[in-house]
């Protein structure tokens, strides 16, 4: 098995980073996608856009980056009824959790990138869950990911590593960390060819990319911009 990686790449802002980051670390890089019957389809259509533009603005990454797979995991829609699967208010639930999380979503994902990394050879699987500034996913803790790893391992006799470059960064220290590897080019890019809106909305242009502005996913995009860009006036 190689020192490759497999980025979980959706087309929103942090996986985009974290393919910025494996990029540059590894020797080889593939990205994998997942059209798992979400309410919407924009992050997934912006995803060929913007490892496009990325190759185009930083050549030294272009002969890293490889395969990219897309995988229909749509049956995760049969099962789930929240706010990324039905088109219904995004709401607190009485558990504490928003409904825009889906259970078992991240561990399928992952599980599934493990399938696929074992078998394309390549030994690290690259993720961008984050209990740092996030909305209380438990299947994006720190503690989950541990698990899951030594399950991974234990079920596919195998050395598998899965890395979580956000893991510990609030949406501020995201932008810093695409800025640091990529300065305003990648930023830039980040801003016009990434999407986090939870409705999908790609009308309206904002100076931290696009969105409807109203959602959890846009508020916590702009406030993380906001910030690192007051941090860095001047």
């Amino acid at each position: 098995m190689s020192d490759g990686a497999l980025v979980l790449f959706s087309g929103g802002q942090d996986s985009a980073t974290c393919l910025a980051w494996a990029l540059d670390r590894f020797a080889r890089v593939e990205t994998i996608g997942f059209d798992y019957g979400q309410r919407h389809v924009v992050e997934l259509a912006v995803r060929d856009a913007f490892r496009a533009e990325l190759l185009h603005a930083f050549p030294r990454w272009a002969a890293k980056l490889g395969e990219d797979h897309v995988l229909a995991l749509d049956a995760l829609r049969a099962i789930s009824d929240t706010a990324l699967t039905r088109d219904t208010a995004i709401t607190m639930q009485t558990n504490g959790l928003p409904n825009t999380f889906v259970p078992g979503r991240n561990l399928l994902f992952l599980t599934f990138a493990a399938a696929l990394a074992y078998r394309r050879g390549l030994k690290h699987i690259v993720a961008g869950v984050c209990e740092t500034d996030y909305s209380g996913y438990p299947d994006c803790r720190d503690d989950t990911i541990k698990a899951l790893q030594v399950a991974l391992n234990l079920g596919m006799e195998s050395r598998l590593l899965l890395h979580t470059p956000l893991m510990w960064r609030d949406k501020p220290a995201t932008w810093v960390l695409a800025d640091a590897l990529g300065g305003r080019t990648l930023t830039a890019l980040v801003e016009e060819h990434t999407h986090s809106c939870y409705l999908g909305d790609r009308s309206t242009r904002h100076p931290w990319g696009y969105g409807c502005a109203t959602c959890p996913a846009c508020d916590l995009r702009r406030k993380g911009w906001e910030n690192w860009k007051a941090a860095h006036a001047g």
